[in-house]
C-alpha cells in the first residue's frame, strides 16, 4: 500500500496577515497534491495552513502541546494531545517527511534545527535570513512542488551529534 506524503508546516503561532496568507496557500497546495498536512494544531500559521488544506479537501493532523484535543484549531481533522509543551515540536518534525517553514520565531527555529539534525529537508517560504541546509521557495506552489520532489528522492542519512 502506498502511503500519502506527509508535509509539516511550522511557523509563528501569532496572527500575521502576510504569513497567514502564505500558510493558507501552502495548505491548499498540500491538499491539491493529496498529501497530508501535519502541524502544531494551534493558531497563526498552523490555523491558516490547516484551513487552506481543509477548504481544498485535504487531511490535517495537529500535534498539540497540551493534554486536551479540544484545544486544536477547528481545521484539524486528527488532534493528538501530547501534554508535552514545546517538546511536541519533535513529534511534528519526526512525523513529517519534509518541513515547510513560514515566518516564526524561536519555536520555528527549533523545529528547523531538529529537522536538519535528523536529516529531514526544510524549505523556508520567503525566508528573511539564510540558514545553511534550508532550501528557499518564493511561493506556495514552489514550496510544495519542492517538498514533494524531496519526498520522492532518497532519504538523507541522520547526522550525528
Amino acid at each position: 500500500m502506498m502511503r500519502r506524503p506527509i508535509i509539516g508546516v511550522v511557523g509563528t503561532g501569532s496572527v500575521s496577515p502576510g504569513a497567514d496568507a502564505a500558510a493558507e496557500a501552502v495548505g491548499r497546495e498540500i491538499a491539491r497534491h493529496d498529501a497530508i498536512l501535519v502541524c502544531g494544531g494551534l493558531g497563526g500559521v498552523m490555523t491558516a495552513a490547516a484551513r487552506g488544506a481543509r477548504e481544498a479537501g485535504g487531511t490535517t493532523i495537529g500535534i498539540l502541546p497540551g493534554a486536551d484535543i479540544h484545544d486544536a484549531n477547528p481545521y484539524i481533522d486528527f488532534p493528538i494531545a501530547t501534554g508535552m509543551g514545546q517538546a511536541r515540536n519533535a513529534i511534528v518534525v519526526q512525523t513529517a517527511q519534509v518541513i515547510i517553514a513560514i515566518a516564526g520565531g524561536y519555536g520555528t527555529l527549533s523545529e528547523i534545527a531538529m529537522a536538519l539534525k535528523i536529516g529531514k529537508k526544510v524549505i523556508a517560504l520567503q525566508p528573511q535570513f539564510h540558514i545553511p541546509g534550508v532550501l528557499s521557495a518564493q511561493d506556495a506552489v514552489e514550496a510544495v512542488r519542492l517538498a514533494l520532489a524531496l519526498i520522492e528522492s532518497p532519504p538523507s542519512p541522520c547526522l550525528s551529534v
